[in-house]
């Protein structure tokens, strides 16, 4: 099995997807006129302007629930490989990816809104949705939007979650000692009561628990940065200059420090996956445009706030070495 994963492994997250990711981003921002760094203030806005129906959630309903997959396993332990395996300058790469990231999340989140159908009553929709009706509803594009379909249940319905539970698991063994079936059971039973309850209220928890957990975390990193406020320029000049392979310890890893942190930021962020827009696609917004606005602007706070937090207290623990 491990000979199996690390195979797909290697294709998967060959160089291939740092070029596509990049490619997708650099094309998107311009295409928008860099609609990202032009419409900062707008994002904040429509975070709270957007009103739930029958059919639909709102825009922060919708920002949560994506947000409540992309801030995990990816803020934690894929910074810290990002930076254990590229140095810190992996960081920097990874903010760069968000900044590009951006774009590929307001165009992919604004086509799941165009794209969207009315289901039993809410709205459903997302790359399958578009792929099969942007392409044309031609014998290709229906058999592509298939394969996403296919590909999106094994991913988030079998992989991600295994990733997750597992660390959730293992953290609460590591620091209280309690059995990782005990928590896999709680795990089971709380989710499922959110699942099974629709989109409806998976958005409604979302909503409640994500800005207290994303707060608590960022809050926990500001109280050591300033506990440690003198050693912020240093960091900062550090992560930079190895960024660019001006820092000698790092000088000869340039490649692996811009892979790595391209790799960890598409891990984390999630932009151009496809993860994205299945939230977007619920929410009840007037135009296309504003629900891929908030869906840009949750690229920034899962990497800029959430994984600099992470980088910030590995790097002024001096735990990277």
């Amino acid at each position: 099995m491990e000979g199996i994963v690390s195979a797909i492994n290697d294709v998967i997250w060959s160089s291939w997807l740092v070029y596509l990711c990049l490619g997708a981003g650099i094309y998107f921002s311009f295409r928008t006129k860099f609609s990202q760094l032009r419409n900062i203030k707008e994002m904040v806005i429509l975070l709270f302007k957007g009103e739930k129906s029958a059919q639909g959630i709102s825009s922060f309903q919708a920002l949560c629930t994506a947000l409540a997959g992309r801030i995990g396993t990816g803020n934690i332990a894929g910074v810290a490989t990002a930076i254990a395996m590229g140095g810190p300058g992996a960081l920097f790469w990874m903010w760069a990816i968000a900044f590009l990231g951006a774009g590929s999340a307001f165009a992919e989140s604004a086509l799941g809104q165009i794209y969207k159908e009315e289901h039993e009553g809410q709205y459903r929709g997302g790359p399958a949705y578009y792929i099969e009706k942007g392409l044309g509803n031609t014998t290709f594009s229906k058999w592509y939007g298939i394969l996403f379909a296919i590909v999106t249940l094994l991913a988030t319905g079998l992989l991600l979650p295994g990733v997750q539970s597992n660390s959730i698991a293992s953290a609460v063994n590591n620091a209280f000692g309690i059995d990782v079936k005990i928590v896999a059971g709680i795990l089971v039973l709380v989710l499922g009561l959110i699942i099974f309850g629709g989109i409806k209220r998976i958005a409604s928890a979302a909503e409640l628990i994500v800005p207290i957990m994303g707060s608590l975390y960022i809050l926990m990193a500001i109280v050591i940065i300033i506990v440690n406020i003198g050693e912020v320029p240093e960091i900062l000049s550090l992560i930079f200059k190895s960024a660019f392979g001006a820092e000698a310890a790092f000088g000869g890893i340039l490649g692996s420090t811009i892979a790595w942190g391209v790799k960890r930021g598409v891990y984390s962020n999630e932009a151009g996956q496809g993860t994205g827009p299945q939230a977007s696609s619920a929410a009840e917004v007037s135009h296309p445009a504003k629900q891929g606005l908030v869906q840009a602007f949750s690229v920034y706070i899962d990497t800029l706030l959430v994984c600099s937090a992470t980088g910030f207290m590995i790097l002024m623990t001096g735990s990277y070495n």
